[in-house]
């Protein structure tokens, strides 16, 4: 079977294997769980059933903070690639495995590091800050990480006079030039999910809903950022809804988080922001939706597609990992 799957993950990203539809996948998916000592992380931006199934939920600081507390043999990450390389990288000695190998992300696919050592070799004397939506190889070349919920923190621990690039959301790295008065070098690197939102349908929807507030994620555009009542990381926009007296609220981010709000606001109602091409009324990452209780089954029982990274990449991405989680820890973020 371990050649089979080798084919099977080269040729499709996943085990493409056949699945008794007369099972009952969460059960045993829960077993095989058990079994193998594994734990099941998950991000908010996975389908309703993958959330519920899921061990914990969080964004990529929260999930950061959980693997690195982690004491199972596996750890399955239902998300995105460099996800499950920030796993690796914090656990070197345990096996990570993901659905499906092609769930990438549009932003971490817009740093290639060739190109970004090239660019970093122009500003000798300034540091690298990166988001966390990054591949391994950005993360070697960086000198601390930061996720939406910590970048204040992180640029703020550096000196005012101490130069900056921030990689590679041009989005975020602007939001946060904004909130802080620096003035960091931007890569020109963007989200495709964020960048697709219609300001246009959205400016439409709030005049259809008056009584609605307009939330949203600094990877969006700087104009739909100045048009939204509140701006926040993916836990920050979780939790405004609880505590605002509004009751209705248009979300700009992906569409899987709906799920969770929902939970947390049942009394509330949330409008998925509409995209420039959207028929359907959202916004969905593609890549995060290649994630599937199927493949999530497959994954478990074989052990398979295993998250793999050279020891001397991992070595070297750990320490601006760490160096953000010591600085969240610092600030009890």
């Amino acid at each position: 079977m371990e050649k089979e799957a080798e084919v099977l993950i080269r040729n499709h990203g996943y085990l493409k294997l056949p699945v008794d539809p007369t099972m009952n996948l969460e059960k045993e998916i829960n077993r095989l769980k058990r079994e193998k000592n594994a734990i099941i992380l998950g991000h908010f931006y996975i389908t309703p059933d993958l959330q519920e199934i899921s061990d914990f939920i969080g964004d990529s600081l929260g999930l950061s903070q959980k693997v690195e507390q982690t004491d199972a043999d596996i750890i399955v990450f239902l998300g995105v690639h460099f996800m499950a390389e920030t796993a690796k990288i914090l656990n070197p000695g345990k096996k990570v495995i993901i659905p499906d190998m092609n769930a990438g992300c549009s932003l971490a696919e817009s740093a290639p590091a060739d190109k970004f050592a090239e660019f970093k070799a122009q500003y000798p004397d300034h540091k690298v800050i990166s988001y966390i939506n990054c591949s391994a190889d950005i993360k070697v070349l960086s000198d601390v990480i930061c996720t939406s919920s910590n970048a204040d923190a992180i640029v703020s621990s550096f000196d005012k006079d101490q130069k900056l690039i921030f990689a590679p959301d041009k989005n975020l790295g602007n939001y946060i030039n904004s909130k802080t008065g620096r003035n960091m070098i931007l890569w020109d690197g963007a989200c495709m999910v964020h960048e697709k939102y219609s300001l246009e349908k959205i400016l439409d929807l709030k005049e259809l809903h008056k009584d609605a507030e307009f939330i949203a994620h600094p990877e969006c555009e700087k104009p739909l950022l100045l048009a939204a009542d509140f701006v926040g990381s993916t836990t920050a926009l979780l939790k405004y809804p609880q505590k605002s007296t509004y009751k209705k609220f248009i979300v700009a981010t992906e569409s899987g988080i709906l799920h969770q709000m929902q939970k947390d606001s049942p009394n509330k109602v949330f409008i998925p922001a509409p995209s420039i091409d959207s028929t359907c009324g959202c916004n969905d990452c593609t890549f995060m939706k290649l994630n599937s209780m199927e493949k999530l089954y497959l994954c478990l029982e074989h052990e398979q597609p295993e998250l793999k990274l050279d020891p001397a990449v991992i070595e070297k991405a750990k320490i601006p990992i760490q160096r953000m989680l010591d600085i969240s820890k610092k600030y009890k973020l």
